[in-house]
């Protein structure tokens, strides 16, 4: 028998005397959306965890399930207190399922948010101190009590209670992680308090041991509790992150106290910790987006608690490279989590164990089907896989009439429609007027910060050509040639064209796709700051240039109502300040010349030094094959960036529903 590359990550090991049969856990993630009526989990969540059990990984972990509802928007999120007798009975069956597969199974118990609550998902404003909320700044948050502090960890200990009772082979305790309401507690920035859960760090650590000691007496000393547990914040002042490399003084947790705290806590009965770093106000370093340099980012931080204490260190935090992960077990950590990866793909782990790696999904670490989707409150599933958190309701089915299907356009929508096409019985065709599929992720993803894109095209490809699918390269579709093809049904993907404005002046003026591809002038401005915009200026500025960007609108990345995941919006914001890009909002250009642009800016003009200028304003569905078709007597479909154009989430989820339907 051939020996498994990846063999560490498949070795049995245990968190107290709980053995798991490998060390690959799935990192918690937030259910907002998924509470039924009752507090119980919907069926669309229990489905979702029985999908990841069924895709080898060993240890399961929840995501935020309330004690109670007492501060949170009742029914935001599953609450073991609510109805304690409903809750058991709806949840019995997954955690039973999920056993069935070989899989250990933890309940995460969240007892709030604090100053860090998002306006408008919160019944009462409370924290340890009278604070500001992070988000909104008008708001105040008044100190809590003593009673308040005393029931909450009570919930705290009955939520374990009944978690063990369903059959749960754990908890975890979020947190003193990220900034919520137990971290503001074990924080000094946050806690101000002078009575016997402030000042010393023990007295600020007193909640979250209490909830340990509790549940131990409540539930028995053998049964494991894990800690969500932040070793560092991150925190440069008030809703201000630092950056990777970047000199602060830190005003959150450092790592010589986050040292200290962790013996504390272990000493009070944790039974492993899940390491991270961050908080709220560096929201970033909780929910890393592609905008890190690297992979792994919260290996130096495990490597150092690994040392301090003898507990195991549990460790996610963008490690979905298998080599890489492999290799952390017994170095920076002792089980290895997989969060967003295993939305993109819940079998992973049976990929790795049977040698097709290359077949694993990749994650684009992009924010736009998980947290983007939370922060609407809506429940999270994946930009790159549609079926995420719908498993049954969307399970792919054979057509029933076999037709054959012209798809027209190779980017990502195209590709996702030709292929759930083929698995689902029809002939397809895909059709790509250039010489490779991806479309605008060749281009997307040149910045070293993007290349989870390229990963993604090359995944599309391989699976394309596993299926049969004929993809005919260098094809030009016109109505004659779909006349020709003689289809029974078309899907036009055929993706978006670059905004041209109009502008005087004898200077140079460049596409995006010519700035990635060829260097440009020393001084450049980009035209345009929303994403695509922003992300070019960012790229430019790391290969040195001099940067400026041009915005008509008063804010970059469409303001915090904007479509952007808000960890993906503060982190690019301040990289683009770290690199010292300037940023002209409310500017509208009025010329370019050789070496200098013409801004007017609040009934003003300025003037911007630059050698070239790069055009981002924008891009415009290319519908014109699509109006074409419309009389040709077969059913036409036009979905992606030829429908509207928005992201990638939205090109796949546009090509999996039509294909599905067909």
């Amino acid at each position: 028998m051939m020996e498994n590359k990846y063999a560490k990550l498949f070795e049995p090991c245990h968190i107290g005397k709980l053995e798991i049969k490998n060390r690959m856990f799935m990192a918690p993630m937030g259910l907002v959306g998924f509470s039924d009526s009752d507090g119980g989990f919907t069926k669309e969540c229990q489905e979702y965890f029985i999908e990841r059990a069924r895709g080898g990984t060993g240890l399961l972990m929840t995501g935020t399930v309330n004690v109670d509802y007492n501060e949170v928007i009742p029914r935001g999120m599953p609450c073991p207190t609510l109805n304690p007798v409903l809750f058991i009975n709806s949840t019995r069956n997954m955690v039973e399922v999920v056993h069935s597969h070989g899989a250990r199974f933890f309940m995460q118990l969240t007892g709030g948010l604090g100053r860090s609550a998002f306006p408008g998902s919160t019944t009462k404003h409370i924290a340890p101190s009278e604070a500001k909320n992070r988000f909104d700044p008008r708001i105040q948050h008044r100190a809590m009590t003593i009673e308040e502090i005393k029931e909450l960890i009570g919930n705290f200990v009955k939520s374990a209670a009944v978690a063990k009772q369903v059959g749960f082979d754990g908890v975890e305790i979020h947190a003193v992680h990220e900034g919520y309401l137990l971290d503001q507690f074990g924080m000094s920035f946050f806690n101000q308090r002078t009575d016997a859960y402030g000042g010393s760090l023990e007295n600020r650590l007193r909640i979250a041991t209490e909830i340990v000691q509790g549940i131990k007496q409540a539930c028995g000393p053998d049964f494991p509790v894990s800690l969500r547990y932040s070793l560092k914040s991150f925190i440069k002042d008030y809703a201000m992150g630092a950056l990777p490399g970047e000199e602060f003084e830190e005003k959150g947790r450092d790592i010589e106290e986050g040292i200290q705290a962790a013996k504390l806590l272990e000493a009070a009965g944790y039974d492993c910790l899940n390491v991270d770093v961050g908080a709220y106000d560096s929201w970033y370093w909780n929910h890393p987006p592609m905008y890190f340099d690297k992979k792994g980012i919260y290996q130096e931080f495990g490597r150092i608690l690994k040392k301090e204490v003898h507990i195991p260190i549990l460790l996610a935090g963008r490690m979905d490279d298998p080599k890489m992960a492999n290799a952390a077990i017994g170095d920076s950590c002792d089980m290895v989590g997989f969060g967003r990866p295993l939305l993109a793909d819940p079998y992973l782990p049976w990929k790795l164990a049977t040698g097709k790696e290359e077949d694993i999904r990749p994650c684009l670490s992009c924010h736009d089907g998980c947290m983007g989707r939370i922060a609407k409150f809506t429940h999270l599933s994946c930009a790159v896989n549609p079926q995420c958190a719908f498993e049954r309701e969307k399970a792919l089915t054979p057509a029933v009439e076999k037709k054959t299907v012209l798809v027209v356009g190779g980017g990502v929508g195209g590709m996702e429609a030709a292929m759930v096409l083929k698995q689902r019985g029809h002939t397809v065709i895909l059709a790509e007027k250039s010489g490779r599929l991806g479309g605008l992720l060749n281009i997307a993803g040149i910045p070293s910060f993007k290349s989870n894109d390229l990963e993604l095209v090359r995944w599309f490809e391989r699976q394309l050509e596993q299926l049969g699918v004929e993809v005919r390269l260098h094809t030009e579709v016109t109505p004659d040639y779909v006349a020709q093809v003689n289809p029974d049904a078309v899907v036009t993907a055929t993706g978006a064209t670059p905004i041209q404005l109009a502008l005087e002046g004898d200077g140079t003026v460049i596409s995006v796709e010519d700035a990635m591809k060829v260097p440009a002038g020393d001084r450049v401005l980009v035209i345009g700051g929303g994403l695509v915009g922003c992300e070019v200026a960012l790229w430019l500025a790391q290969q040195g240039k001099q940067v400026a960007v041009a915005e008509m609108m008063p804010f970059i990345l469409g303001g915090m109502h904007g479509d952007i995941p808000l960890m993906n919006k503060f982190m690019l914001e301040d990289l683009l300040k770290f690199h010292k890009v300037q940023i002209h909002t409310g500017a509208k250009v009025l010329r370019v010349d050789a070496g200098t642009v013409t801004l007017a800016k609040g009934g003003a003009t300025e003037s911007v030094d630059a050698d070239v200028v790069v055009m981002a304003a924008g891009f415009q569905a290319s519908d014109g094959l699509y109006r074409g078709l419309k009389d040709c007597g077969k059913p036409v479909y036009n979905i992606g960036d030829s429908r509207k154009f928005h992201n990638i989430m939205q090109a796949i989820w546009d090509g999996f529903e039509v294909a599905r339907s067909i």
